[in-house]
């Protein structure tokens, strides 16, 4: 049945147009820079969907648009409209009240809130995420805004006050850094994009956006959102490859801060370009490799569904991913009979449909590269425990849930980001432990079971490990006031509502003595309202 299932999973072009209709080809022709939406008319690069269309006995993958590959030319023009809009902090942006950017702020949302069908559509499309989480992941973001403003609303009434101290008057505030480069992943194209763009902009920063390969085509409803809601130099979209357009921008030295989300080797490069790193501020999300730890007593319902919901929401292609799972060798044969049946449960298809967990994968590649992890694996002692487990049709790659692991397989260190599960059995706790220890990275760990003081006595070594350990559930990000980041090679720089205002700024202070003089001055120019710096206004 399964092996059916997949062998039929692509629907023929009649039955798309039946039930959700074909996209109309995007070809992007639109950037911003500077305030003006300008029309490109260079080289451009094909978009296709990980959708494929059957046509009899053949699948391709459906066109569904193009974008411009811009050249360091259109590069350099983002790069000065940024720091002309800046202005060396002199700048309409930098300079202007808090209570002024969050209007800007609220505009742009409620008119990218017009888009939601738009961008949900093109979501689906274009990296192949269901319909359920296409839509949580726009939601998300619109929430995520509205809490950044609330965030900073108090974080301003925090310092809407003066501080005497030693003789000395003093009002510290936040300030902006200057230009910031954001770059977001493929995988939250929309959501992880705007956790860095939208703080970087209301704290007071310009910025210039440069979409993930995949993911490109659903910005394209907002730039006159963009355009309309900032003033003009503010936010400047680039398209194109980012070995391009990159390079240029980050070794001119003019990029103050760098908000990326992809992989260590890509950060690495990035950061080597920049001629005076330590004035370069990064907040940088990297690879990950999140293992669980089932202990023997640990309930085994629970612990399967939270893993299966940790290692395959959306095909297992986030970093917050369950990607090894250590299980207790008395459990292990259990464990992995409720996984099994528990994989045979979820629904295979194309995004639109409602119920469907596993799509296709968006990375021409990827398959490729996930069957070579699970044949290398198999060369070394493991089998593929499911049936249909790694079978590939066109984009889609069946799950396979690979035992028993070890450490010669690519699989044991090797971020797979992809449905693969590998399991490793364990008789010592010390096994896991050191896997952790021993890691790359450290972004988080989930540990199932029921004794507290086994429990206790792991959370207190592993917090020292990773960022963030989570019982009896599975890893991920939110609640987005959660503090999200990762130790080793994993992240540098804290991501939540409130760390993200302070990771985009700085704190600046003005000061005084306390002295006739100073306090006559200081109390005219908050009177009078002549600075918004210095000013005890309240936002509520």
């Amino acid at each position: 049945m399964v092996l059916s299932e997949i062998a039929n999973i692509f629907p023929t072009l009649e039955e798309v147009l039946k039930s959700c209709g074909m996209p109309l080809p995007i070809e992007q022709r639109e950037y911003l820079i500077n305030g003006v939406i300008h029309r490109w008319e260079g080289e451009t690069q094909e978009v296709f969907s990980p959708v494929c269309i059957k046509d009899n006995d053949r699948c391709e993958r459906v066109r569904i648009g193009s974008f411009p590959l811009m050249t360091e030319k259109e590069a350099i023009s983002a790069l000065d409209a940024a720091v002309a809009a800046y202005d060396n902090g002199r700048g309409l942006w930098p300079t202007m009240a808090i209570s002024d950017r969050i209007k800007h702020v609220q505009q742009f949302a409620s008119r990218m809130k017009e888009q939601r069908t738009e961008v949900v559509r093109l979501i689906m499309w274009e990296i192949g995420k269901n319909i359920k989480d296409a839509e949580k992941e726009f939601d998300r973001t619109v929430d995520y805004i509205a809490d950044t403003v609330d965030a900073l609303k108090e974080l301003d009434r925090v310092s809407s006050r003066f501080v005497i101290e030693q003789g000395i008057i003093g009002q510290i505030r936040r300030a902006p850094l200057g230009v910031t480069l954001c770059m977001g992943p493929y995988n939250y194209p929309l959501n992880e994009t705007f956790t860095t763009l939208i703080p970087a902009l209301i704290m007071g920063n310009t910025a210039i956006l440069k979409p993930p390969r995949h993911g490109v085509l659903l910005l394209s409803p907002m730039i006159e959102a963009f355009r309309s809601s900032f003033p003009p130099g503010v936010v400047n979209i680039l398209f194109g490859s980012g070995r391009s357009l990159t390079p240029p921008l980050m070794t001119s030295g003019r990029i103050d801060s760098l908000a990326f989300i992809g992989t260590s080797k890509a950060a690495n490069a990035l950061l080597k370009e920049h001629p005076k790193p330590y004035r370069l501020r990064s907040i940088l999300g990297l690879e990950a490799k999140n293992p669980a730890i089932v202990l023997s007593d640990a309930d085994l319902n629970l612990s399967v569904e939270e893993c299966i919901a940790g290692s395959l929401t959306f095909n297992g292609q986030r970093c917050t991913a369950i990607k090894i799972i250590f299980v207790h060798e008395s459990i292990v044969s259990d464990f992995i009979a409720l996984f099994i049946n528990a994989i045979k449960c979820l629904k295979i298809g194309m995004p639109w449909e409602l119920g469907v967990m596993l799509t296709p994968l968006p990375e021409q590649d990827k398959p490729g590269y996930l069957t070579g992890l699970v044949e290398d694996a198999k060369k070394l002692g493991a089998e593929v425990m499911n049936v249909g487990g790694g079978v590939v049709n066109g984009s889609f790659f069946y799950p396979a849930l690979v035992y028993p692991v070890n450490e010669q397989m690519r699989l044991y260190r090797e971020e797979q980001f992809g449905p693969v599960i590998p399991i490793i059995p364990f008789a010592e706790i010390g096994t896991p432990i050191r896997y952790i220890e021993e890691s790359d990275f450290g972004q988080q760990v989930s540990i199932f079971g029921r004794d507290p003081q086994l429990l206790a006595g792991m959370i207190d070594p592993l917090v020292n490990q990773v960022s963030r350990v989570n019982v009896n559930c599975q890893c991920q990000r939110g609640p987005d006031n959660f503090p999200f980041t990762g130790r080793k090679d994993s992240a540098v720089g804290t991501l939540s509502v409130s760390d993200a205002l302070r990771a985009f700024s700085i704190r600046a202070l003005v000061a005084a003595k306390d002295v006739d003089l100073n306090k006559s001055i200081i109390s005219d120019i908050v009177r009078e309202h002549r600075s918004n710096f210095l000013s005890t206004d309240f936002i509520l």
